[in-house]
């Protein structure tokens, strides 16, 4: 793993606010449109986007319908069913909350790669992890659990479903890693805002929302800045820094959600969510090994220290 540079802090920083500031803009897109719809409109403006960028840049969409069944399989994966459930989930819970939950995608990553790829196995430590990221779960479910499934129960269950649906998506996704990866967005994007279209005619979202001009510019930024240019960053980052890195924006998302949700839209996280978040960071940080490999590295020099300390007291 290589230290980044300032540069690369700051897009990984810049990133974190832009999907954290989805839930934001959901939150508020919320008021005036059905999930569906909304939904639909954030993978479509967001796949026309990504298609022209494809374009300006010189390069071309596939033709091989081999491909575009794969767009297909990533697009629901990726876009369509987690971001059907947490708009969902989000009807029911504050943005703040999902952001946290949501934070869980790495450590069901960890647990289905396991089970699904032959080359990502579960350590102890990363093990360790995905135990304690499921007491986190528990801790903010434990209300709900015990009072029994209320519908705040159901919108913690989608958001969780979202971060399985996720990692799924990361495991399947490896396919396409030689392939440009703007193009394989607007691909995803493209079969998304297909997927969406049925839902959104057979639900009649479109004629039972009614959005205000709030509500519009903030679909306008969550396609645009937490779905489009969030891409493009994320795999500028990708690009530079490397995949170890950039996913530390999972630890950033919350923080910036949470920032937005309680200091602007007056959301009230409570003791148990926060509770919750840091038993999630804490298995993060073990899945991530990087702290782990620190204490290694520092054993052997605290080993040789005390053992030079013990010769000299015997001299």
């Amino acid at each position: 793993m290589s230290s980044m540079k300032p540069t690369e802090w700051g897009m990984l920083i810049l990133l974190s606010i832009f999907w954290g500031g989805s839930f934001f803009f959901v939150e508020i897109a919320l008021r005036g449109f059905q999930p569906f719809l909304l939904v639909f409109l954030r993978v479509t403006l967001a796949a026309f986007i990504l298609v022209g960028v494809v374009y300006f840049r010189g390069q071309r969409m596939p033709s091989s319908l081999k491909i575009w069944a794969a767009y297909f399989v990533i697009g629901a994966l990726n876009n369509a069913m987690p971001f059907s459930l947490i708009v969902w989930g989000q009807t029911q819970i504050d943005g703040g909350v999902a952001s946290i939950l949501n934070a869980t995608t790495p450590i069901f990553t960890v647990l289905l790669a396991h089970f699904l790829t032959s080359d990502e196995h579960l350590t102890i430590p990363k093990l360790v992890g995905v135990l304690i990221g499921f007491c986190g779960v528990y801790i903010m479910m434990s209300p709900e659990l015990k009072n029994g499934f209320s519908w705040r129960g159901f919108g913690q269950l989608a958001v969780i479903g979202a971060s399985v649906s996720y990692s799924f998506a990361g495991i399947f996704g490896k396919r396409f890693k030689k392939e440009s990866p703007v193009v394989t967005s607007a691909g995803m994007l493209i079969c998304s805002s297909i997927m969406m279209s049925p839902l959104v005619i057979l639900t009649d979202s479109l004629g039972s929302s009614k959005p205000s001009l709030e509500a519009i510019l903030a679909v306008f930024g969550i396609a645009t800045i937490s779905t489009a240019i969030a891409y493009l960053l994320y795999f500028r980052i990708l690009a530079s820094a490397g995949a170890t890195n950039v996913m530390l924006v999972t630890f950033l998302i919350p923080i910036s959600a949470l920032l937005l949700g309680v200091g602007v839209l007056g959301e009230a996280i409570h003791i148990l969510e926060y509770s919750g978040m840091g038993c999630i960071f804490l298995g993060l940080i073990l899945i991530d090994a990087r702290a782990v490999t620190r204490i290694k590295r520092k054993l052997p020099r605290l080993s040789s220290s005390q053992a030079a300390a013990n010769s000299k007291l015997k001299l």
